[in-house]
Formats: structure tokens, sequence, C-alpha cells
């Protein structure tokens, strides 16, 4: 180390994701604007470049599972921490949902998102395709927001370190403020991180900013050599919900950097303060059952598999369900198999659940492509973008896809505009356009929590506890032959 220098001089700032990636990584998004608040004043003082608090997961768990108004949410949060920049992870042209929207449905998003107190939009796509980012970053900057274009890291054939430097370069050609690299799975490691930094910060000339997590047990030393790189930004998260499956300790890397000329300067003293709080709180979900010690666990099968921690949870409530956990490795096999014949995309939400649950209806059902979840057809016909890799045509026409009816032009192009159908739709539930956004995002889930929310005399919900293990069920019976069955997968959201 000796003769190792560091290439930038510039203190490193920090991305603190403990109010939203933490607990989504952790604890399923289970944290609770009143576990947040308590602490707001504290971490507004620290010094972080900015505070990742909403987008993900965290829209549709308020509703669903907290009884939050995840707009209300963000507004207290606003209020509470007055000085330092809120952000937020933001699906492209899916926004927070599963399903490409309409432009003007994403302008509205990002219209609302700003006013209502977000500074930073971090946009990704998971096939990287630009064109499914177009609209989020015109309407980010004509609304006065911050655009963190992002390329989603992976490993493949296709995706070389030339691959992500042209990307990068296209990104900043497109108007990015800064660009993320994101390293949803842990894949990223630390000689990678280092030449692929280096490389970056010497071809374009925004800032660059470095997210991953701790799964594999090398996000400390990624975020160490992409320090010595020049990296300018990167995520942690406080200590009580820090490493596993979420980001490397905040305090560690601050205590790492002290007295380099890479100093974060963040108050040290002040984040012990924080942690102290958000000590309890891990606590308390670790006492319902929503914080499960295993996540803390080092799990190398990430990087055998390519596989993110999340979507392995995943895997195995599948599997649980078909009474099949024995197949567990041989699913896990599959998975580079599917992602090979699929044109390698990103494991990243949407791709990591579709190519995820085709891996487990290959296996279960003891013949490859025998059935073909919605989704996944969706997905080999272009209707999520361009696939990196080239498909796998026999897959492709085993699915029914005619080479003629691949789309080709970006997906929503073929959309007609939505908004104002939504709110005609909601309008004797919707009382916002905050609300209308709700439901056409969420629209199995919005309407019962806005009826809830909307009634004066509704319960106040309590802490579900997860129990340690769910009864098994009957596996599934197949369906007659002559008929196709209607396979929905179960979206669980994970790592951003």
């Amino acid at each position: 180390m000796e003769n190792m220098k560091f290439l930038s001089d510039k203190p490193l700032y920090i991305t603190d994701t403990i109010l939203r990636d933490a607990h989504q990584s952790q604890a399923a998004t289970r944290m609770r604007i009143e576990d947040m608040l308590p602490a707001c004043e504290i971490l507004d003082s620290v010094g972080y470049w900015s505070l990742e608090c909403w987008g993900g997961a965290t829209f549709d768990s308020c509703m669903r599972f907290l009884k939050e108004d995840p707009w209300e949410r963000l507004r207290a949060l606003r209020k509470a921490i007055p000085n330092t920049k809120l952000q937020m992870l933001f699906r492209g042209q899916n926004i927070l949902g599963y399903k490409h929207y309409a432009d003007d449905v994403v302008d509205a998003f990002c219209r609302k998102s700003i006013e209502n107190g977000i500074d930073i939009i971090r946009i990704f796509d998971a096939l990287n395709d630009v064109r499914n980012l177009e609209q989020a970053i015109k309407s980010t900057k004509k609304y006065g927001g911050m655009v963190e274009a992002t390329l989603s890291y992976t490993i493949s054939p296709i995706h070389s370190e030339e691959y992500f430097v042209k990307l990068a370069q296209e990104l900043e050609q497109m108007g990015a403020d800064v660009i993320c690299v994101k390293d949803m799975a842990n894949l990223l490691l630390p000689m990678d991180a280092y030449s692929l930094i280096k490389r970056l910060k010497e071809t374009v000339n925004v800032p660059i900013h470095l997210h991953t997590h701790n799964t594999s047990g090398t996000g400390d030393m990624v975020y160490l050599m992409a320090a010595y790189a020049g990296v300018d930004i990167v995520d942690t998260a406080l200590s009580p919900m820090a490493n596993g499956t979420a980001q490397p300790s905040t305090e560690s890397l601050v205590a790492t950097l002290q007295g380099t000329v890479r100093d974060t300067k963040l108050d040290m003293g002040k984040m012990s303060d924080a942690a102290a709080h958000f000590r309890k709180v891990a606590q308390r979900l670790k006492d319902t059952g929503s914080l499960d010690p295993k996540v803390l666990n080092v799990d190398t099968n990430t990087l055998l598999y390519q596989v993110p921690g999340g979507m392995l949870s995943n895997l195995i409530s599948q599997l649980k369900q078909a009474n099949k956990e024995d197949q567990y490795y041989e699913v896990l096999a599959e998975i580079p198999r599917v992602r090979k014949d699929f044109g390698y995309p990103p494991l990243v939400t949407p791709s990591s659940q579709i190519v995820g649950t085709q891996a487990v209806m290959n296996v279960i059902m003891g013949e490859r492509y025998k059935v073909f979840p919605k989704e996944s057809k969706a997905m080999l016909k272009g209707e999520y973008g361009t696939l990196p890799g080239e498909v796998n045509e026999e897959v492709r026409a085993k699915a029914g896809i005619k080479p003629e009816t691949v789309i080709t032009c970006r997906p929503a192009d073929l959309l007609e505009p939505e908004i104002e159908k939504y709110r005609t739709q909601y309008a004797d539930i919707a009382k916002s356009d905050e609300d209308v956004l709700s439901l056409a995002l969420f629209p199995q889930v919005a309407p019962d929590f806005l009826k809830w929310r909307d009634d004066p005399n509704h319960e106040k919900p309590v802490d579900e506890v997860v129990k340690p293990a769910a009864p098994k069920q009957e596996a599934p019976k197949p369906a007659p032959k002559q008929a196709e069955p209607e396979i929905r997968e179960l979206i669980v959201e994970y790592k951003g």
C-alpha cells in the first residue's frame, strides 16, 4: 500500500440509506415513520451528502403493511430534515411499480415527488435500456430535481467494463447530473471496482456515485478501492442496520478514511447518537420477526450464482409454496441458464423476479419452458425494453412469440396518455393528485388503504409478527394440457 495513492484529494461524500434501503434490504421495508422522526434532527446535522428515504419498495410497503400514506411520510421527513438533500429510487418508466407507465404518469410522479420534498432522483432501468430513462430524466430536470442516472451493474459476456463506460457517456449526454453505479447484487469486486471507477472518472465529467451491498462480505473493500480510484459519493448505512444484505457501515468507512485526503469530515459523535436510536428500532424489527438475523450472514452464493441475496429468499418462498424445497440448488443452477436464454438481463427488479420465477417453473415442472409466466413472455417480446444480449430464438418461439411481433421501439411509445383516465377512474376515492398516482401504481393495494385512511373510526395498525416457518402447502396440480396456465409471480422487493 506504500505506493498506492488516492486518485482524488477531495472528501468522500456519503449517502446514508438508514431511512430506506437499509431496512428494505434487512427488514422487508418495515420501518415506520415514527421510528424515523426522533432521529431526523441528528441525521440532518451529521453532514451527509444526502439521505435516501423514499422510492423502491417503501411506497408499496407503506400502504400494504404499515398503513401509512407514503406521500405524508415524505412530507414529514422533509419537514424534519430541512438541510440535507433527500433522495429516492425510481425505476424509470416503471416508476415504483412493475410495468411500464405512460409518459404523462411518469411526468406527474416526478413533479409530485419534487413538490413534496425530494431533491435527487436515482433513475434506473432493469435492462439498462436508456430509452426507458428518457422521460424520467427530462421530467426531473424540468421540475428542478437532480438527476442521478444509473448503470445497473452485473456480470455477463455482454457486460464488460467498456459496456458500462459507454453507457455512462450516453447517460451524461442525456443530462445526468450524477452517474450511479448500482451494484444491487454485490457482484462488483474490489479490484474491478477500482478499475471501473478509474475509467469512469477519466471518461465522464459528472460525479460518480457507487451503490453496493455487503451480501458476499466484500462491500467495505469495494468502497475502499473505489475511494482510492476517485469515486465521489458512496451509499452506506448506519451500523444498527448495516452489512449483510444492506450497505456497509457508515461509521466504519468514516473511521477508515479519517486523517486521509478523502476524510469525509462527518461527525462520528452525532452518528453514534443516531445509531443508539436505530439500535432500538432494529431490536423491535427483530422481535416482530421482520428482521431475520440470517440476513446479516455472509452469503457467497451471490458470487457463485450471481444471484442477489433478496432474490434467494424469494426463490425459497416459491419453492416452499410448491413443496419443492429440496430442489433449491437445481433452481440456483438453472438461473444462469435462463438468464442466458433471455439475453443476459441484469438481475434487478423486475427482471430478477422474472428470471427467478421462470427458473423455478422450469425445475418444478420437470421440463424446461413447459410453462411461461406472462411476465416472461412480456420480457421476451420486448415489452420491458431491449434485452442486452442475444435471445435464444428457440425459447422465444416456444413462448409463442413470432420474430415480427417483437417490440423494437421504446415500449412507452405504444402507450396512450393515462393520467386523465386514472383521475376519472378514481374520482370517488382520490382526494389529490398524489392519491391518483398511488392508485395508478398500486391498484390492488391503494383503494383499501385510502378507504382505511379516510375512515375517521379506523383502527391503528399493529406490528405483524412474522412466524419463523409457514406450514407447508400442497404442491399445485399441473393445469390440463389444453389450457394455458395463468402463472402469476409473487413480486418480492429487495435492494432497490
